[in-house]
């Protein structure tokens, strides 16, 4: 199966057929790309495009993962070929894990750990950089250390919350462009803020169901969001712990250096949405983080972001088989 292969965003409206062995996109003024199915990973549909089920065949033949957004940029769906990397065993123990109460509030429990000792690194970053912060770190750390000892999934997702109110409330101090942002705001995102949120943590989501795919993982089954139809939960779950580190530093750091501004954004009735061109800005920068490499503390080398989630997955597999504890990714630096 493929690891490393290459990620096509397609943001003009046009089509995609199968010609050889190959993938051909073609926009409405007759320009046309071959994509080479072999080195594909993902393609990420952004504009309206025609497609015919020989395309989609081939692509599920060679792994190819195709995600769906629509006009305003909001995550549709997910093209997800029939799995090739399976196990019966682990698809056996994943649900027991679900289905064990005490094991799954384990999981739960150690993935809003790890997530809310990465909004915390983050908050200590910027306040290492003269922005006062303190306040909201100790109110942070302080309901971080009670997630230990949560007895309910509802009861550690009230305290993930609480922590999230604190860590948004400090989000105009961070950012240096005057958007006030007073809470995160979903459907529809309604500034510039909820917008780049809501866009990037849709984008992440795509990049975590991808890295499920290539290991053994069932992404329906879950234990910090409830499975459910209609959604690839567990990838909610994962993604959440990278969240802090990509999606948000990727923000605090482009509307910092202006890289997007109000120029990039369309406003309609009551709602936010992002242009071609601020799309385009953001799956640059964000093609950028994935590839952006540190040295891993355990494995002596040097690994990608992208890649980290798929240690995630791995780590996840060795926790549900009972082969090593999980202990969720934390950022050191």
């Amino acid at each position: 199966m493929k690891g490393l292969g290459e990620i096509f965003y397609i943001l003009q409206d046009g089509s995609l057929r199968r010609k050889d062995n190959s993938i051909v996109i073609t926009n409405t003024n007759g320009d046309y790309k071959n994509l080479k199915a072999e080195v594909t990973d993902e393609i990420y549909l952004f504009g309206e495009t025609d497609l015919n089920t020989k395309l989609l065949n081939f692509a599920s033949q060679k792994g190819i993962i195709i995600h769906v957004f629509n006009y305003y940029g909001f995550y549709s769906g997910t093209y997800y070929p029939r799995q090739a990397n399976i196990s019966g065993y682990l698809l056996v123990q994943q649900v027991r894990s679900y289905d064990d109460y005490e094991k799954r509030l384990t999981i739960a429990k150690e993935v809003l750990k790890a997530a809310s000792h990465n909004i915390y690194r983050n908050l200590r970053y910027y306040n290492g950089r003269g922005i006062s912060l303190e306040e909201a770190m100790l109110k942070i750390s302080s309901l971080a250390d009670k997630l230990e000892y949560g007895r309910s999934i509802n009861e550690i997702m009230g305290i993930e919350g609480n922590i999230r109110k604190i860590y948004y409330s400090t989000w105009n101090d961070i950012i240096k462009q005057d958007v006030q942002f007073n809470k995160r705001v979903k459907r529809p995102p309604d500034n510039m803020i909820n917008s780049l949120i809501s866009f990037i943590n849709s984008m992440i989501y795509t990049t975590t169901l991808t890295e499920i795919y290539k290991t053994q993982l069932n992404p329906t089954i879950s234990f910090l969001h409830e499975p459910g139809i209609k959604r690839f939960s567990l990838s909610l779950d994962i993604s959440e712990i990278f969240k802090p580190l990509i999606v948000d530093r990727m923000i605090f750091s482009m509307l910092n250096k202006n890289q997007i501004t109000e120029l990039d954004f369309e406003r309609e009735s009551n709602f936010v949405y992002l242009k071609e061109s601020g799309k385009r800005k953001i799956l640059v920068e964000y093609d950028k983080r994935l590839e952006h490499t540190i040295a891993h503390k355990d494995l002596g080398r040097e690994v990608s972001y992208r890649y980290l989630i798929r240690l995630e997955c791995y780590k996840l597999i060795k926790h549900i088989i009972g082969e090593k504890e999980y202990v969720g990714f934390k950022m050191w630096w």
